[in-house]
Formats: C-alpha cells, sequence, structure tokens
C-alpha cells in the first residue's frame, strides 16, 4: 500500500487529496470522486455564480424566502446553532460586511471609518435569518444582508468528500483545504497521521506535533491574510459586533472529530477572546483548542497533547 496525493484548486482554496491506496489507478478514481463532490458542494454555496442558492437568498434579502435544497437548508441550520452557542462570534450574515470596508486583496493604505463599520455591522444578525422547515425556505430579513459559508464551507466539504471515500472503502485518508483537514485510517506504513502546528512568525516552520489519526482540525491565523497599516498588522478576522478585526492572537487551532465543525469554531474563538474561548471549547466534548496569543504565549483546552 502507497500514499496517493492530487492537489488542485477548489472553493477558492488550495485542496490536496491523499488516499492510501495498491496503486495510482485505482487512487485517482478514489481521488476524482471526492473532488466532484467538492465541485458539487461549491456550486451550492459559492457567491461567485449568480445562480447559486446562496446568491437567490442574499438577492430576495427583505424581499421574500428562497426555497433551497435539504442539505443547504440543514447547513444554515446547524450555522445558526453555532451561532448561538457562540453568542453570535460565528455568524453566516457576516457576507454583510462587503470589500468597500475591508479588502485583503488589495494594498489597503487606512483604516476604514468607525461609523462605515457601524452601518455595516447592524446587517451582522444571524437571528434575522429566517427559516421554515416544512417549506425548507431561507430568508434574509432586512435588505442589505447578506451570507456565505466562507467560516463552515471549507471544513463541510472536506468532511462530505471524505464521506465519499469511506463509503467506496478507502480505509485512509486526509482531505486538506488549506489547513483545515479531516483523517481517518492510518499511513501507508500503518503509523498514525500527525500534523505540524504551524509556528505563525513563521508559517513554514512547526513548532509542535499532534497525532490527528481519525481526527479534524482547523487553523485561523493572522498570517494567513492580513494588511499592515501604519506598522501595525491587521487580520482578516474581522469581529461581528464592531466590523474590526479582532487583535491580541495570532493564531487558534481546533481539533475536532469533524471538520465542519472544527472549521466554524476556529474563528470564534479568536473573536471571543483567550479566557472566553477556552472555557466554551472545555464545555464541548471532544473538542480541543491551542491558541497562540501576540506574544507567542501557548493556550491550550483541557487534555491536549503536544508533542
Amino acid at each position: 500500500m502507497n500514499s496517493f496525493s492530487k492537489s488542485l484548486r477548489l472553493m477558492g482554496n488550495n485542496f490536496t487529496i491523499t488516499v492510501v491506496s495498491e496503486d495510482r489507478i485505482t487512487a485517482d478514481c478514489h481521488i476524482d470522486i471526492a473532488i466532484a463532490e467538492i465541485q458539487r458542494i461549491e456550486k451550492l454555496f459559492t457567491t461567485f455564480d449568480p445562480n447559486s442558492q446562496t446568491n437567490l437568498i442574499n438577492e430576495y434579502a427583505g424581499i421574500k424566502p428562497v426555497v433551497v435544497d435539504e442539505e443547504v437548508f440543514k447547513l444554515i441550520e446547524r450555522s445558526i446553532t453555532i451561532s448561538n452557542l457562540t453568542q453570535g462570534a460565528f455568524d453566516i450574515t457576516y457576507g454583510s460586511i462587503d470589500k468597500g470596508l475591508w479588502n485583503f486583496d488589495t494594498n489597503m493604505t487606512a483604516l476604514p471609518s468607525h461609523e462605515i463599520a457601524k452601518k455595516m455591522v447592524y446587517l451582522i444578525n444571524y437571528r434575522n435569518i429566517i427559516l421554515n422547515k416544512e417549506q425548507l425556505s431561507v430568508m434574509l430579513l432586512n435588505k442589505g444582508m447578506r451570507i456565505g459559508f466562507g467560516g463552515i464551507g471549507k471544513g463541510y466539504a472536506a468532511e462530505m468528500a471524505k464521506k465519499k471515500l469511506v463509503e467506496r472503502n478507502v480505509l485512509s485518508g486526509i482531505i486538506n483545504a488549506s489547513g483545515d483537514l479531516t483523517t481517518w485510517g492510518t499511513q501507508a506504513s500503518g503509523k498514525p497521521w500527525t500534523i505540524g502546528i504551524a509556528h505563525p512568525d513563521h508559517p513554514s516552520s512547526a513548532f509542535s506535533c499532534l497525532n490527528i489519526s481519525g481526527k479534524a482540525i482547523a487553523t485561523s491565523g493572522n498570517y494567513e491574510k492580513c494588511i499592515i497599516i501604519n506598522g501595525k498588522k491587521f487580520s482578516h478576522t474581522i469581529d461581528p459586533k464592531t466590523g474590526f478585526p479582532v487583535t491580541g492572537i495570532k493564531s487558534v487551532t481546533v481539533i475536532s472529530n469533524n471538520a465542519e465543525l472544527a472549521d466554524a469554531m476556529a474563528t470564534p474563538i479568536a473573536v471571543m477572546g483567550i479566557k472566553p474561548g477556552l472555557f466554551m471549547i472545555d464545555q464541548i466534548p471532544d473538542l480541543h483548542c491551542l491558541i497562540i496569543d501576540d506574544k507567542n504565549q501557548i493556550y491550550t483546552s483541557q487534555n491536549i497533547n503536544l508533542q
């Protein structure tokens, strides 16, 4: 048995799909099925396709409900559950903050005004997503509201691709969505899958390793996407209550049994802050967390074993 991998760009991110298989041809067949599943999910949830269900919900915000697939409805439902759990630190209506406020893909040279930020965050409120279970319809209460699945979509896609491969009796593999990944089985050598936790000042080098066989892991860090204005670094993690980037935390790594949950929890912990974030994680079974602050101090939740 050997490990075979394929890397490509999906959902605006670099995905690497690895399977343990007897030969390359069999492995490629498995990998292609995982890719097709991720592409299917991308079509449903993208905001870049004007015909996607996500865009229809946004287009009819404040006007009328939109009937969606059960899969879309359920992911929105689970997103609202996480919003409740994190007291709004996770909120899929963050899409209401447009790139006119923060655009981490260009050379921003000045901070936006607090007045404009306040106007935009007014539209961020998961409680204004109206769900109708009988009709499977979704409505955003106010005009200008927008939802986006950037905080949960990669993890969901990784989990669904894994499910397809497990159904095909692929005994071991990794779906890695730009560092948000899910694993099952063991390496071809029989050893467990391990991951290096990136040093936030030197992302290409690791300061610690974790055994993650059968686990999912997600990291949110200010080294991924950031801008520097007047010598100060601002991360792409926006606090939904203020419209401004969070400060004080360099990276948050979440370990879970499920990639969707790990992906969704990494950002809100950075928004909540170290003490409240760790307290919340310690209340949830099978969820673990590692936080690095601005001074490179490491904080971990209970029962986490760094190597």
